[in-house]
C-alpha cells in the first residue's frame, strides 16, 4: 500500500474514534486520538491494562506540547532539542487530553516523534496520539510487527501497512520525569 494512503486511512480511523496499530520512532504502537476518552479506554481494554498505569502521547513538534500542560519546565525544551535518541518526558500539570491518560499526580508522558510516518499522522490529526507498546500488559514488548500477537491485531480498527516487513527491532524510548521544581528523575 502507498504510504500516503496508509497515513490517510489511519487518520480517518482516528478521527472516527478508532484505534490503530502503527510503527513509531521506537516500537510498534497501539494508538488513538488522545483527546477521545472512549478510544483511550478501548486501548486499556485491548492491552488488559489497569487504568492507573498511564500511557504516553506523541506529538509532531515540540511547540505543540504547550497545549497539553499548564507549564513546561525550561529544561524540557533543551532535552527535546538535544536528544540524540527518542526521549519521553513525563511532565506535571497535564490538561486537554482524555482524563484516563493523566496519572493521579496530574502527569503525562509525551514525546516528539522523529519518525516521518508517525509524525505525519500526528500532524494531520492535529492532536496528540496515544502511543503504547503493541502487547498485552506484562508481556514482552513487540519490537517488530511479526512479534505482535494476533490477539492485539484482531482488536484494533486499522493496522498500518508501512514497515510491517522491517526486521530491525525497535527500542523503547528513554523516559525522564521532570518536576515543576526542576527535579529530574531517569526512569528508563
Amino acid at each position: 500500500m502507498n504510504c500516503e494512503i496508509d497515513i490517510k486511512n489511519a487518520v480517518e480511523c482516528l478521527r472516527k474514534g478508532g484505534v490503530i496499530l502503527y510503527p513509531t520512532d521506537t516500537v510498534w504502537g497501539i494508538g488513538c486520538d488522545a483527546t477521545n476518552e472512549e478510544a483511550v479506554r478501548r486501548i486499556y481494554e485491548i492491552k488488559q491494562r489497569e487504568d492507573a498505569k498511564s500511557m504516553l502521547c506523541l506529538v509532531d513538534k515540540a511547540d505543540r506540547i504547550q497545549r497539553y500542560f499548564r507549564q513546561v519546565p525550561d529544561v524540557a525544551w533543551d532535552i527535546f532539542d538535544n536528544a540524540d535518541s527518542p526521549v519521553t518526558l513525563i511532565l506535571d500539570g497535564a490538561t486537554g487530553v482524555a482524563p484516563s491518560l493523566i496519572a493521579e499526580d496530574s502527569s503525562l508522558g509525551i514525546r516528539v516523534t522523529r519518525d516521518q510516518f508517525s509524525h505525519d499522522i500526528c500532524y494531520r490529526l492535529q492532536k496528540p496520539l496515544v502511543s503504547t507498546s503493541a502487547n498485552i500488559s506484562g508481556e514482552p514488548t513487540a519490537r517488530t510487527f511479526r512479534e505482535i500477537s494476533e490477539e492485539i491485531i484482531s482488536q484494533v480498527d486499522y493496522v498500518c501497512s508501512f514497515r510491517r516487513g522491517d526486521n530491525i527491532p525497535g527500542t523503547p524510548s528513554h523516559i525522564i520525569k521532570l518536576g515543576q521544581d526542576s527535579s529530574v528523575k531517569i526512569i528508563r
